[in-house]
């Protein structure tokens, strides 16, 4: 193949030759997916329906929940549908659809994550200031920046990707369409151009990781002057999660786009983009329902009222 024009289709990553182990790796995706659609879900349905829930930190907790919807919806139902079908095959224009909502939920997650730290920094440290600060229409702008910041990347993460032009076949080393992947079949030295793109993200992502590691080292000074011993223990279970989340995201993220070619293999590559792309979306409902009392409550309140109906 001399160019992209000529590419009608892209061939995924085959993740194993016999039948038996693509049944069970079909089953390995469809619990992680039906684990993350469960989890979220029941987040994205208890908060809107809990009134005590209508607070800052929920309310981006939401938003969180469905940007983990969106990403593991865009690239596990391809790799289900592959696994069970034996195909390996994904559309150009299918393809482009792919990265660019997945490249759009992943920017909006790592926004949303940076916001959430802002909000544990605020109410730990600056309580007397946390109603003025997160205020309901100071929320909604952030919460939309996060979005818009999602959107943005994706576009241009697509637009330029897609712009190459591809001579080293059509086949690609991952089970969804990533941007290092599709780099690998140009033929140009335009891809340079995406690699600074690429490069420029990873750097405002890690200016937000250094603000979330500065705004943590902050709270633990707090939580530490706090004398009693259970508001600290509240405090710690609330913010090294997150902050666990957030490390393993981004290190795995940066790590699976900016690695030289000399440490590219198959199995790394899947590996990490397993870690960063359906790892979180099925952890992050269990770290944070599990971790807070009154999610816990809503959401058992939510299975118990829709049991009684039914």
């Amino acid at each position: 193949m001399s160019n992209s024009s000529y590419i009608r289709h892209f061939l995924l990553l085959a993740l194993t030759d016999t039948w038996q182990l693509q049944l069970l790796h079909f089953c390995l995706l469809l619990g992680i997916s039906l684990a993350a659609l469960l989890g979220n879900g029941l987040i994205i349905s208890a908060i809107p329906c809990s009134h005590h829930l209508h607070t800052p930190m929920f309310f981006f907790l939401l938003n969180l929940a469905l940007s983990d919807l969106g990403s593991i919806c865009t690239t596990v139902p391809k790799a289900i549908h592959n696994s069970l079908w034996d195909t390996r095959n994904i559309s150009y224009t299918g393809c482009a659809a792919q990265l660019f909502f997945f490249m759009f939920f992943i920017g909006a997650e790592f926004s949303l994550l940076t916001i959430m730290c802002y909000d544990r920094y605020v109410s730990i440290c600056k309580p007397l200031h946390y109603g003025t600060l997160l205020g309901s229409s100071a929320c909604a702008h952030m919460a939309g920046a996060a979005w818009a910041c999602g959107f943005l990347s994706a576009l241009l993460h697509t637009a330029n990707t897609f712009s190459l032009p591809l001579c080293h076949g059509n086949t690609l080393d991952q089970f969804f369409c990533e941007v290092p992947q599709i780099l690998k079949l140009s033929c140009s030295l335009s891809y340079l151009r995406e690699l600074g793109l690429l490069a420029v993200s990873v750097s405002l992502s890690c200016g937000c990781f250094v603000y979330i590691v500065f705004s943590y080292v902050q709270i633990f000074r707090a939580v530490l002057r706090i004398p009693s011993e259970q508001g600290r223990h509240k405090a710690f279970s609330t913010c090294l999660p997150h902050l666990a989340v957030v490390s393993m995201f981004l290190s795995t993220a940066a790590l699976a786009h900016l690695k030289p070619l000399s440490m590219s293999s198959p199995s790394l590559d899947l590996t990490l983009s397993v870690l960063y792309s359906v790892v979180p979306p099925v952890l992050n409902p269990l770290i944070y329902s599990l971790r807070n009392q009154e999610l816990k409550a809503a959401v058992w309140g939510l299975m118990t009222g829709w049991f009684h109906k039914h």
